[in-house]
């Protein structure tokens, strides 16, 4: 398959699969989703689903945020692990939006990379998800199919990045990152591969035919 191909047959699997993705994070305002995509760097959305509730019970606004005392903001978000960093980061980007930007979360990948514990990731989901600016966001699911799909050379999620806003149309950016997030876990793992259910990788391997349609 050419790489037009494959981006073609990618795009139709997925949106056969995951029509209208929903963001997998808990969040009830730009500034709580801000904080959750932090806090799920090297963790798992569902872990920080349930440490979230706690959290956000002592404050779900950066002026509420700021006045708690920060071994008080560790201890809530000790189970996502990285706790003393990711709590120092939270206190200190809320007393920032309090102090610059008037306790709103700013919509500009330059103001939001300036934020502690804030990297390109983060604020490329910030800026998708919560914004609707067209990014693409690039995890370890996504890194990793790029790479299996032969889309990628797979040496950094830079390039892995360049490579998929090049592949994919741009209006789609935004959906196929939650798409392909999805994908990886429930289709096509790092471990465990089965290629029976894994249409995408089978296909583009050549194993079955480009026709073929998931269930």
């Amino acid at each position: 398959m050419t790489e037009k191909q494959k981006a073609r047959f990618i795009m139709k699997t997925l949106e056969k699969l995951y029509p209208n993705p929903a963001i997998p994070l808990h969040f009830n305002s730009d500034y709580t989703f801000l904080i959750a995509v932090l806090l799920s760097a090297q963790s798992t959305d569902a872990r920080v689903n349930k440490t979230t509730p706690s959290l956000f019970a002592l404050a779900d606004t950066p002026e509420k945020m700021m006045s708690l005392p920060t071994d008080k903001i560790i201890e809530a978000i000790r189970p996502v692990g990285l706790s003393p960093t990711k709590g120092r980061h939270i206190k200190e980007l809320s007393e920032i939006l309090v102090e610059k930007y008037e306790g709103k979360v700013p919509s500009t990948f330059e103001k939001l990379e300036s934020l502690p514990g804030v990297g390109h990731k983060t604020a490329s989901v910030i800026m998708s998800q919560a914004f609707g600016v067209p990014a693409f966001p690039v995890d370890t699911h996504i890194h990793r199919l790029m790479t299996r799909w032969g889309l990628t050379s797979g040496k950094n999620v830079v390039q892995t990045e360049k490579d998929a806003k090049r592949i994919f149309p741009r209006e789609k950016w935004n959906d196929l990152h939650l798409q392909i997030i999805y994908y990886g876990r429930e289709y096509s793992p790092a471990r465990g591969l089965d290629l029976s259910k894994d249409v995408i990788t089978a296909t583009i391997m050549g194993l079955v035919g480009s026709n073929t349609v998931m269930n």
